[in-house]
C-alpha cells in the first residue's frame, strides 16, 4: 500500500492525483481510533502508554491527564443539559407569552398612571338661601410609596431628607409609609391645609422629591364657629373628615384622598353631596412627577341642598338660652322650632356645642381631647339624642287616649285633694291640698297629677287605660321609637311595659307603675324631639309628620306628603278638647306669662324628676297662634327645675322676637 502512494507521488504533481500519506500521521491516524474504543481513563488518572502506538500518541510514553465518558454518562449528561435548557425555555415562554401582558402593564404603569380627582362637594343653604356650608381652596401634601426609595440605608436618608422639606418627624413618615405597600401607588397624606406661602415652598422643593406631590383641594368651611354665634349649627351640620379603613370597607368606590360626612347632616346626605370623582390618564416620569395629561374624565359636583332651617331663627335661639342658662348657672339645654303644618325644623339647638371647623381643618389631639373629656359633653346632641323622663309634658297624649277610648268626656270630673292613697302608698299631687274638682281641660291647664293617675290606671271603681293602652297611644305620637328625622344617631327613647319590668328587674308590675307612666314618671324615656313633634299633632290638629331639614335638592323640591306618618288617628274633636286645655294653660294655667305675646298661643309645662341628688329637668312646649298655627317651640333645661320657668321664658322670648320681626 505505502509502495502505491509513494509511486503515485513520483509519477505525478497533479493536484488532483492520488497524494502520499506520510506513514506515521496514518498509523497515528488509525491508533488513535483504535485506542478511543479500547481504552478509557477515569477524570482525574494517569497512564502509561506502551508499545508502539502508545509512543506515537504521547511521545516516549510520558503520563498525562485524560477524560473520557461511558455510554451511559454521556446520555445522563446530555439528558441533564438537555432538562437545563428546557427549564429556561420554559421560563422564557412563561415570563414572555403567559405573563408578558401583565409585565407590560407593569412597565407601563411606571410610565402612564390613572389619577382620581375628587369632585367638589355641594353647597349647604338655609331656606332663604344663606350659605351655611361652602368649599375653599386648600392644598395638601401627599407621598406616592411605589416612588419612594425602598433600600435600607436609601431609604433612611430619604426620610430624613423628607422630614426636613416637610417639616414632619422621621418618626410619623415611617408610621405613615408602614400603614401601606411600599409598592402601591395610594398616595399617602402627610399634611392638610398648608398654607400659601408654605405651599410655594413644597411645590418647589416636591420638583426634586421622588413620590411628593402637593395638590390643590377644598375643604369645608362652616358658619358656625369661629367669629359666629352659631355653634349649634355643628350638631347639624356636623362635618367631613378623611376616610377611614372602615369607610373603605363600608364604600368600596371611594379612594383613600376622599373625604366623607362623619355626623350631622354631611353624614346623612353624602350620597347627595358627594358628587362623581374624576379621572385622568397622565404620563410621568422617573421621579412620579406629571409630564402629560393622555386622557381625562371631568368630576361632577355634588348637588347643592336647601334646608328647611331660618339661620336667623337659629342664632337669635341660641342667644336667648345662652343667656338664660347663664343667669340661672347652668350648662345643658335643647330647643327645637318646628312647623306643625308639615315637620320642617326651623331651629334646633344643643348646648354646649363645638366649633365643626376643627374638624375640617384637621383637629389636634389635644383639642379633641378637651371635647372628649368635657363634663357637659359638647359633641352631644341633646335634641335627638338625649332621653329623659317627659315629666307633665305627656298629659296632653295621655288626656287624648283617654278621650278616644271613651273613659272620659270633656265634662268627666274628679276631685284632687293633694294625692291618692293606694294601700299604703302616696301618690302626690304638686299642689298641697289639690286642686278642687277637675275636668280634663282644668287637668292639662294646672297639671293635675291626680287626675292623670286615675284616667291613666284607675282608682276604686274607676277603670284607667292600662299600661298596655298608655304604650298604644303613646306609639301612634311618636314616642317609644325613632321619628327618622335626617340626622344620624337618633334615640328612640323607651316605654316600659310588664313584660320588660318583669324581664329587665325581676319584678311584677304595679299600679304605681302605671301611675308613674301616665304623668311622665318611672322608667319612660323620650327626646325633646318626640315632645316637638307630638305637641305639632295638637298644633295642627290631625297628623304626624316625620321632623325633617331638607327642603330642596338642587332646585326640585321634596313633596310634603313624604314626610306625613300618619293623620286622623285622633278624632278632631278629642283632639280640639285637649288643645283647649293647652289654651288654659296660657290664659290661666301654668303659663300665664305667656299670655302677653303679641299672638295667642298655647301651651304645656313639665318638670321631671330623675334623681334624688339633682334638680329634676324643665320642660316647655307651645304653639302659635293657636288659631291658625305656624311654630311650636320645645325647650328643655337639664336640671332647670321647673319648666314653667326657666324654660318657658326662653321659648316666652323668643316667640316674642319671632312674631315682632
Amino acid at each position: 500500500m505505502m509502495g502505491i502512494f509513494k509511486n503515485n507521488r513520483s509519477r505525478s504533481r497533479d493536484p488532483f492525483a492520488i497524494q502520499e500519506i506520510p506513514e506515521r500521521d496514518f498509523r497515528l491516524n488509525t491508533d488513535r481510533n483504535l485506542d478511543w474504543v479500547e481504552e478509557s481513563f477515569e477524570v482525574g488518572g494517569s497512564a502509561e502508554v506502551q508499545g508502539d502506538r502508545g509512543e506515537n500518541r504521547r511521545g516516549g510514553g510520558k503520563e498525562f491527564l485524560g477524560l473520557a465518558l461511558g455510554q451511559k454518562r454521556l446520555t445522563v449528561f446530555l439528558f441533564f443539559i438537555f432538562g437545563i435548557l428546557g427549564i429556561l425555555f420554559g421560563r422564557t415562554a412563561y415570563l414572555q407569552i403567559i405573563r408578558g401582558t401583565h409585565f407590560r402593564e407593569m412597565a407601563e404603569g411606571n410610565r402612564i398612571r390613572t389619577i382620581y380627582t375628587a369632585a367638589e362637594r355641594g353647597i349647604i343653604y338655609d331656606r332663604n338661601l344663606k350659605v351655611l356650608v361652602k368649599n375653599v381652596p386648600t392644598f395638601s401634601l401627599y407621598l406616592i410609596p411605589t416612588d419612594f426609595p425602598k433600600d435600607g440605608e436609601e431609604r433612611a436618608s430619604a426620610i430624613g431628607n423628607l422630614a426636613d422639606v416637610t417639616r414632619i418627624t422621621p418618626k410619623e413618615i415611617e408610621e405613615k409609609l408602614e400603614e401601606a405597600s411600599s409598592y402601591s401607588y395610594l398616595p399617602i397624606m402627610l399634611r392638610e391645609n398648608v398654607d400659601y406661602e408654605e405651599a410655594i415652598r413644597l411645590k418647589i422643593e416636591s420638583s426634586y422629591f421622588p413620590g411628593l406631590d402637593l395638590k390643590l383641594e377644598s375643604r369645608r368651611e362652616y358658619l358656625s364657629g369661629g367669629a359666629s354665634t352659631t355653634e349649634s349649627l355643628s350638631h347639624i351640620l356636623g362635618y367631613v373628615g378623611k376616610v377611614n379603613r372602615e369607610d373603605l370597607t363600608q364604600h368600596a368606590d371611594y379612594y383613600s384622598t376622599d373625604y366623607i360626612g362623619k355626623t350631622g347632616l354631611e353624614l346623612f346626605y353624602e350620597d347627595v353631596l358627594r358628587g362623581q370623582g374624576g379621572k385622568k390618564q397622565v404620563e410621568v416620569d422617573a421621579l412620579g412627577k406629571e409630564k402629560s395629561v393622555i386622557a381625562k374624565e371631568d368630576p361632577i359636583r355634588g348637588k347643592n341642598i336647601t334646608l328647611t332651617l331660618d339661620i336667623e331663627a337659629q342664632e337669635k335661639l341660641e342667644q336667648i338660652i345662652k343667656k338664660h342658662l347663664a343667669i340661672a348657672k347652668k350648662s345643658r339645654a335643647a330647643a327645637i322650632v318646628l312647623n306643625p303644618n308639615n315637620g320642617e325644623i326651623l331651629s334646633m339647638i344643643s348646648l354646649p356645642a363645638f366649633d365643626n371647623n376643627l374638624f375640617s381643618k384637621g383637629i389636634s389631639s389635644e383639642e379633641y381631647a378637651a371635647l372628649i373629656n368635657d363634663s357637659n359633653h359638647p359633641l352631644f346632641n341633646r335634641a335627638v339624642m338625649g332621653e329623659y323622663p317627659s315629666g307633665s309634658t305627656i298629659k296632653p297624649v295621655i288626656a287624648s287616649a283617654a278621650l278616644e277610648e271613651g273613659i272620659i268626656n270633656r265634662n268627666t270630673s274628679f276631685l284632687s285633694v293633694g294625692g291618692l292613697w293606694v294601700s299604703s302608698w302616696f301618690f302626690p299631687d304638686w299642689l298641697a291640698g289639690g286642686h278642687g274638682l277637675t275636668n280634663v281641660t282644668k287637668a292639662i291647664a294646672d297639671s293635675v297629677n291626680t287626675f292623670f293617675y286615675i284616667i291613666g290606671g284607675g282608682y276604686d271603681k274607676f277603670e284607667g287605660l292600662g299600661v298596655e293602652r298608655i304604650v298604644k297611644y303613646a306609639k301612634l305620637f311618636g314616642f317609644g321609637e325613632k321619628l327618622r328625622i335626617d340626622l344620624p344617631s337618633e334615640a328612640g327613647g323607651f316605654l316600659p311595659s310588664e313584660e320588660w319590668k318583669e324581664e329587665a328587674k325581676g319584678e311584677q308590675w304595679y299600679i304605681g307603675d302605671t301611675y308613674h307612666l301616665a304623668i311622665g314618671q318611672g322608667d319612660l324615656l323620650v327626646t325633646p324631639l318626640q315632645i316637638a313633634v307630638s305637641t305639632t299633632v295638637f298644633a295642627n290638629g290631625e297628623a304626624l309628620y316625620r321632623p325633617h331639614f331638607l327642603e330642596s335638592v338642587e332646585t326640585e323640591k321634596v313633596p310634603v306628603e313624604n314626610y306625613l306618618i300618619r293623620e286622623n288617628f285622633i278624632s278632631k274633636e278629642n283632639i280640639n278638647i285637649v288643645r283647649a286645655g293647652m289654651r288654659q294653660t296660657v290664659t290661666s294655667g301654668s303659663a300665664k306669662r305667656m299670655f302677653d305675646l303679641p299672638v295667642t298661643s298655647a301651651a304645656k309645662t313639665g318638670t321631671a324628676q330623675w334623681s334624688t341628688a339633682k334638680p329634676p329637668h324643665a320642660w316647655f312646649t307651645a304653639f302659635a297662634p293657636y288659631e291658625n298655627p305656624e311654630i311650636s317651640v320645645t325647650v328643655l333645661v337639664e336640671e332647670g327645675e321647673e319648666g314653667s320657668r326657666i324654660s318657658l321664658d326662653i321659648a316666652r322670648e323668643f316667640m316674642m322676637w319671632y312674631f315682632s320681626r
